[in-house]
């Protein structure tokens, strides 16, 4: 084997992240092809692609083809990869026409080869799905995305009409049910996968053990790794033919809440196993996928569809590994999304509004921090117009707010219990009676007043025109300049509410909704969002963010560094369980979300964090205290 390969393609990403014996594997496979310029390659929509094409010398250029139309796509030059994203997204059919711009050289890498690749080392992988993501908005990926299963039964070649035994793995664990907890976790360590099926005497499968079920079942339950696997072996065993659709199968995994299925033959005789990441890289299902499938729905059904997923993509990625505050701003994206085309909707039936307006989101939506329990927190800011017009425009978005906010109640976000949404006759007002709301909380800081600026202060634009946000912000900012007693009331009120801790640091747990010896966990984390949003205010700080807020007054050097760095990452604890506990309700004890954490059924390092969270919380109860409260003896 010349050594020049192997040389050559460890300087190629991704192939430069894998390790040395495959690298040679790659080298030894690698057949060398020639081409003179101006010849067509590869036809788009058309040719099949075996091979992965690395390019050695020359330039290739890629074109989109739209019937007698050329649009050209990019230029591919020296180690650039062409064939990837086909093979992996499109059952192996070049998604571009190909053309040499000049003589070129390149090396052919088998797909069979490349699809191991793909399936044994993950950051390899992410390399073209990274990719796709970032074309995913252009022809004809777009295609790829939004096939319907119309198209897929017209014979569409798209990767929702690859079948399991494209994509499945053929390799795969296996032990008796006699063996031992921790044989089964050392065959899945050496052979590298995340499943092990349990066979009984007869070689039958009988069910499945994950690398879930380890850390749920063994890991944090301590549960004696010498038992044998026949007690947490996860049955049935859910099976698929190796015939069906990428799309039966997603559906399959959502249906069942795995992560595992066992592909099978004719005869039912067990052939490999395909995974949620077989899965997720045949379909392309990200959050950005998601969200390109709520641009394409055509009704509010379609979008209540698209919003029940979420919770099951919200678990795969916490599963994987997700910090809680790209969590939070993948719902609200998602969310915003759904807004938008609901209000685009109810515009289509209304017509133009009388003047210009603006949808704005408050409470959690408004912070960019919805988890999957939040209700609507919403109303409408129209223009100012003379008096004589106000009562037949403010009837107009009325009727538009009644429209939106019933369509997202259907959707699958509730209604406001307290009537703080666009259809409220109060809450959709022109311009000037907003700032005269907002001065006049400000001024009173009454108990209501203060509730008040605690949700409408973290407002932001849903949809509509920004400068009447902008507006609004800028008239509350200087509302609030030189009335420091805003400050003191407010600080007053958030001082009220102390974290679940006794006097020697223990847990102080209630029984609620049912739930004996749980904790709100989200009260002590408002007292965070409460700390964020009364520095933000006071320092004329835009953002509504929580943890961009907390993050600006430290830069602002408002807040020690550490300080800072301890409550973000207490925030970040906290935020993280609440929507890891809500997605165990949703998906695994098919309940409603709630905020209802039961500690005793928490590992004792997450009760300890719960623990030093808290803390943090009363130690920055205690700088507000200082600063803002010190004159009125607060304790």
């Amino acid at each position: 084997m010349s050594s020049s390969l192997f040389d050559f393609l460890s300087t190629v990403p991704p192939f430069d992240v894998l390790p040395e014996h495959e690298l040679r594997k790659a080298a030894q496979e690698l057949t060398k092809s020639h081409r003179y310029r101006d010849m067509v390659l590869f036809v788009q929509n058309k040719t099949v692609l075996n091979y992965v094409y690395i390019l050695l010398e020359g330039r290739l250029e890629k074109y989109i083809q739209d019937g007698d139309k050329k649009t050209l796509d990019g230029v591919l030059e020296e180690k650039s990869i062409y064939g990837a994203l086909s093979i992996l997204f499109n059952k192996s059919i070049s998604i571009r026409t190909v053309q040499t711009l000049e003589d070129s050289t390149f090396y052919c890498l088998p797909k069979e080869l490349f699809l191991e690749f793909c399936s044994h080392y993950p950051k390899f992988t992410s390399f073209f799905t990274e990719q796709f993501s970032e074309k995913m908005l252009q022809e004809p990926y777009v295609d790829l995305i939004a096939k319907t299963p119309e198209t897929r039964e017209s014979g569409d070649q798209s990767f929702l009409n690859l079948t399991l035994q494209d994509i499945f793995s053929r390799e795969f664990a296996a032990c008796r049910t006699d063996a031992t907890i921790q044989e089964a976790a050392r065959l899945m360590t050496r052979k590298k996968r995340s499943s092990v099926v349990v066979m009984d005497g007869d070689g039958n499968s009988i069910g499945l053990i994950t690398d879930h079920d380890m850390r749920k079942k063994v890991v944090a339950e301590a549960y004696p790794v010498n038992n044998p696997v026949s007690e947490i072996v996860g049955a049935p065993l859910i099976t698929m033919p190796a015939q069906s659709q990428i799309f039966e199968a997603i559906m399959q995994m959502m249906k069942y809440d795995i992560k595992h299925l066992a592909v099978t033959d004719n005869a039912q005789k067990l052939l490999g196993i395909a995974t949620e990441q077989d899965l997720l890289l045949a379909q392309g299902r990200s959050p950005v996928y998601l969200m390109r499938e709520i641009q394409l729905a055509d009704s509010v059904q379609e979008l209540k569809a698209r919003h029940k997923q979420l919770p099951g993509l919200i678990k795969s990625m916490i599963d994987s590994g997700a910090i809680a505050s790209h969590l939070n701003r993948i719902i609200t994206e998602l969310s915003d999304a759904i807004l938008k085309k609901i209000i685009g909707f109810a515009l289509d039936e209304m017509g133009q509004p009388p003047v210009e307006f603006a949808f704005m989101v408050m409470g959690s939506e408004g912070r960019r921090e919805q988890t999957l329990k939040t209700d609507q927190d919403n109303a409408i800011v129209f223009r100012d117009v003379a008096e004589n017009k106000q009562k037949e425009v403010q009837s107009f978005f009325l009727a538009l707010g009644q429209k939106v906010c019933n369509w997202l109640n259907e959707a699958g976000y509730s209604l406001c219990e307290y009537e703080i949404m666009a259809q409220n006759p109060k809450w959709c007002q022109p311009l000037g009676k907003w700032k005269q709301y907002f001065r006049q909380w400000i001024h009173e800081a009454d108990p209501e007043s203060l509730l008040h600026s605690s949700i409408f202060f973290d407002f932001r634009l849903g949809f509509g025109q920004a400068d009447i946000v902008d507006e609004l912000r800028a008239d509350l900012f200087k509302a609030l300049s030189g009335w420091a007693g805003f400050y003191r009331h407010f600080a007053e009120n958030a001082l009220h509410f102390k974290p679940p801790l006794d006097f020697f640091g223990n847990l102080i747990l209630k029984t609620r909704d049912g739930r004996k010896n749980s904790l709100d966990i989200k009260t002590p984390m408002r007292l965070i969002v409460d700390f964020a949003r009364i520095y933000a205010l006071q320092n004329r700080i835009k953002s509504t963010n929580t943890m961009e807020r907390l993050e600006e007054v430290q830069l602002k050097g408002l807040l020690e560094k550490k300080d800072y760095e301890e409550l973000a990452l207490a925030y970040g604890f906290l935020m993280h369980m609440r929507l890891a506990h809500q997605v165990n309700v949703l998906v695994e004890e098919k309940q409603k979300p709630d905020n209802l954490i039961e500690p005793n059924k928490l590992t004792h390092m997450e009760r300890q964090s719960l623990k030093e969270a808290f803390k943090r919380i009363k130690i920055a109860q205690g700088k507000m205290r200082m600063d803002l409260t010190q004159d009125i003896g607060i304790t």
